[in-house]
């Protein structure tokens, strides 16, 4: 990973074109990097792009970066008070803030603290990854008090200011947009012929949906059985990170792990793979998933798209968004040959129609560039969270970022000094690694041997 410059130039003037503004992105996962950085080159064209990852129990691998497919000019690890002292009110345009609710909510009071006072402060770009089917009111107060909240489709942004109006909250900040990797063109699953391969079928796997193994096992049981079934298709199993790996959700128990139980092993037309989403998509007749995002970059593709309905239609899976879909089907509908079809009415709501995502950043891109023109003119950041308002919440979503409820630095927890030896740096971030390796170990292997020992 490379640094950003120890100097870098002063922010645009109020008049200059995107391609001149300078946009810092902090994500805390593969997923959110993606997503982040993505909608800083749709929102700002050639803007500099400098990428911040905030250091946790999901940073991103050098392997997760590259599979994402997003590059930055620049791009380091930081704590929270780290990127607030970088994030200064001379250095950046447009902060992009592509982290969990509690990591957007200190980061706000974080940089309101920095930027007290001060005639000039970059505007605050925040929103979600993907299909957001739990959380909405926690997760939208979490992030209320950026200047631009993205909603991913016409049906989150009366969603999102639904929920805050209801609260009392400004909701003039939602502002419609479309998840930002909805650019492929996709075959709309043309005949194999076409294309000179096997009918493919994908199966687009979770972290944490479902969560226990006889579930996860049966899925991937499953996923064989359509190949055996189909000798002349390819099913590929997705896989969303290598075991060791973190992503945006905690992956305890690893598809990779439970190919190894599966009765008579996979069959040879039915592989695990890692890889861009978009690049297989590219070659996918059939997509198949829970409630994963990878569902709307298929259907807006205009790739048939099953939302599994085997282990029923539950919040807790995420399957129940897709309700009125028309893609809830079974393994066994699957088997039979049924290809479903999505409703229109449906996908237009959700922003997945093909050639939708065209100019769905066009309200976006105008109103970051008035903000961006009026920044002396710009409020002080003002979370719908305060002291005052959740005195018994607030304290400790900033405590675990290292942040006072006032927004300072907790003691001992400041951003430190860029210095020491090149060798003292190294070592400082191979025992971050093997700390963080230990984690992972943990909850991957102690954490459900312990769970199993508790059932006996």
């Amino acid at each position: 990973m490379s640094s950003p410059a120890d100097s870098p130039a002063a922010p645009a003037f109020p008049d200059a074109p995107p391609s001149a503004w300078r946009v810092a992105v902090l994500a805390d996962s593969d997923t959110r990097w993606k997503w982040g950085a993505t909608c800083a080159r749709r929102l700002a064209p050639g803007a500099r792009v400098d990428g911040f990852l905030l250091r946790g129990r999901a940073t991103p691998t050098a392997r997760q970066l590259a599979e994402a497919g997003v590059r930055a000019e620049a791009l380091r690890e930081v704590t929270g008070p780290g990127f607030a002292a970088a994030a200064g009110r001379d250095r950046y345009d447009v902060v992009v803030l592509a982290c969990v609710g509690g990591g957007v909510q200190a980061m706000l009071h974080a940089l309101a603290h920095a930027w007290a006072g001060a005639p000039l402060r970059p505007v605050v770009v925040t929103g979600y990854v993907g299909v957001v089917y739990e959380k909405l009111a926690d997760g939208l107060l979490l992030r209320h008090g950026a200047d631009v909240l993205l909603a991913n489709s016409p049906h989150d942004v009366e969603r999102f200011r639904a929920v805050l109006e209801g609260a009392g909250a400004d909701a003039s900040g939602v502002t419609p947009c479309a998840l930002p990797f909805l650019d492929g063109g996709g075959h709309g699953g043309a005949p194999p012929p076409a294309e000179g391969r096997p009918y493919t079928v994908v199966f687009a796997t979770q972290p944490s949906v479902p969560a226990g193994r006889e579930e996860r096992l049966y899925l991937l049981e499953r996923a064989a059985a359509h190949a055996r079934r189909h000798p002349g298709r390819q099913v590929v199993v997705k896989l969303r990170s290598r075991p060791g790996e973190h992503t945006t959700h905690i992956e305890e128990i690893p598809y990779q792990k439970l190919a190894a139980r599966v009765p008579d092993g996979l069959p040879a037309n039915c592989r695990l793979a890692y890889g861009h989403m978009g690049e297989l998509l590219d070659r996918t007749d059939l997509l198949v998933t829970v409630s994963s995002t990878a569902a709307l970059e298929a259907l807006h593709r205009g790739i048939p798209t099953a939302v599994l309905t085997d282990l029923g239609i539950r919040e807790t899976l995420g399957n129940h968004h897709f309700l009125g879909s028309g893609c809830l089907a079974s393994w066994d509908q699957l088997d039979a040959g049924h290809r479903p079809q999505p409703d229109p009415g449906w996908t237009a709501r959700q922003g997945v129609t093909r050639g939708a995502a065209r100019g769905a950043f066009d309200v976006a891109r105008i109103r970051l560039a008035a903000l961006v023109g009026t920044r002396t003119g710009l409020p002080p950041l003002a979370p719908y969270y305060t002291a005052a308002t959740a005195p018994g919440y607030l304290p400790g979503i900033l405590a675990r970022y290292g942040f006072d409820p006032q927004g300072r630095p907790l003691p001992g927890r400041a951003a430190p000094a860029e210095e020491g030896s090149a060798l003292r740096r190294a070592a400082r971030g191979a025992l971050r690694d093997a700390a963080r390796g230990v984690y992972r170990h943990a909850v991957q292997r102690v954490a459900p041997a312990v769970r199993r020992l508790g059932e006996l």
